[in-house]
């Protein structure tokens, strides 16, 4: 008689309550008519003080965000945004909805995100922004990117979708560009099931992305649907919205717990020689949305290996994101060495927030494994 199956080991669901549950019956009931708003303008105002940012506005996804804002700073058909390879296609399509084009380089060794040695020699007349993507909760070199933009006049955009709790230097993921922008996915730390944010500190593009956000219609029109441009419809529910002030009021709680899951698989590896996981460097806190792994390539560790390992033990683990210039409808040579290899010997391992000891046991118990058999 064949063994049962251990259970599923999801690699990621939300943490919901009680209290997400009661605010967005609260906002499906009650949440119409003049109060349907309520729930969005309080978000917003949580969001915004969480993250340390003047402006903040709600939108239906992290890649909607993207879309308006650089819209807002007028990226359009012609001009180049330079971005890592390594990254989900949602940092790249807004780009090139706008008929502009991205330029893939490669990332670091080290942070899997955009390697700042790079970048100015990637710079022409036509670059029109610098996107800097914090890969799983791991932190772009900021200062490095905000240096080399100031000095060519070129605006750093932050797609922070993977970094709710990271931290630079005192600054939080997603304030320091000239905009940034976050997701609220169901896979996310902080969730209202699909939706995102627009930060910025810069009053002007505030107010564009405002009006491309209703339809191109200003807050100061006073002429009843009358837009002033053609916009955008991005916007998020007010009962999507229910679930993020909920969200916002345990965003310690939430954070820490990803952190603490991290933590214990980095604790309990540390000891494989040339298997390495999201780095933490000095002055910088990793929001841990999505522990990795990474063997080195002496290892033998491949992810196809990783891959049939976990499935053998029902365990849902995720594979390291494709290179984007690797995509059909990116017609590029590969040439990004890091954005090519690591992939290949890769794996983001489960991070739920009600994960337990157990259950993470028998993750790093899948992963020694691999390693003991090839190393």
């Amino acid at each position: 008689m064949a063994l049962a199956a251990p259970p599923r080991i999801l690699y990621t669901k939300p943490s919901v309550t009680e209290l997400e549950v009661r605010y967005a019956a609260d906002a499906a009931a009650n949440g119409w008519g003049e109060h349907c708003y309520d729930y969005i303008n309080r978000f917003e105002a949580a969001f915004k003080e969480h993250l340390g940012t003047p402006y903040a506005i709600a939108t239906s996804s992290c890649t909607g965000a993207l879309h308006m804002g650089m819209a807002a700073l007028g990226i359009g058909p012609g001009d180049e945004v330079i971005m890592a390879d390594t990254n989900w296609i949602a940092s790249a399509a807004p780009i090139v909805h706008l008929g502009a084009r991205p330029v893939f380089l490669d990332i670091r060794s080290d942070s899997w995100c955009l390697d700042p040695d790079l970048v100015e020699a990637a710079i022409t007349p036509r670059t029109k922004a610098i996107l800097a993507v914090h890969l799983y909760g791991n932190m772009c070199d900021m200062e490095r990117l905000l240096t080399i933009g100031e000095a060519h006049g070129i605006p750093v955009i932050e797609d922070a979708a993977e970094a709710i709790g990271s931290e630079y230097y005192g600054k939080r993921a997603g304030s320091m560009g000239r905009f940034g922008a976050f997701s609220f996915h169901g896979t996310k730390t902080v969730t209202t099931g699909e939706g995102g944010m627009f930060v910025t500190s810069d009053p002007a593009l505030y107010e564009k992305v405002l009006t491309l956000s209703n339809h191109g219609r200003s807050r100061q029109q006073k002429k009843q649907f009358w837009p002033n441009a053609v916009g955008f419809k991005y916007k998020m529910s007010n009962i999507q919205a229910a679930l993020g002030c909920a969200q916002m009021e345990r965003i310690d709680e939430l954070t820490r717990r990803k952190r603490q899951i991290f933590h214990y698989y980095r604790d309990r590896l540390q000891d494989l020689s040339g298997v390495r996981m999201n780095p933490e460097p000095t002055n910088v806190v990793n929001g841990a949305w999505m522990p990795t792994v990474v063997f080195d390539e002496g290892t033998g560790v491949t992810r196809d290996m990783l891959s049939l390992a976990f499935a053998t033990q029902n365990i849902d683990a995720r594979v390291f994101f494709y290179p984007l210039s690797s995509l059909p409808m990116f017609d590029e040579v590969p040439g990004n060495r890091h954005a090519w290899d690591i992939p290949s010997r890769a794996m983001n391992l489960p991070s739920y927030h009600d994960l337990t000891d157990d259950e993470q046991d028998r993750v790093i118990g899948t992963v020694r494994r691999v390693f003991d058999e090839q190393c």
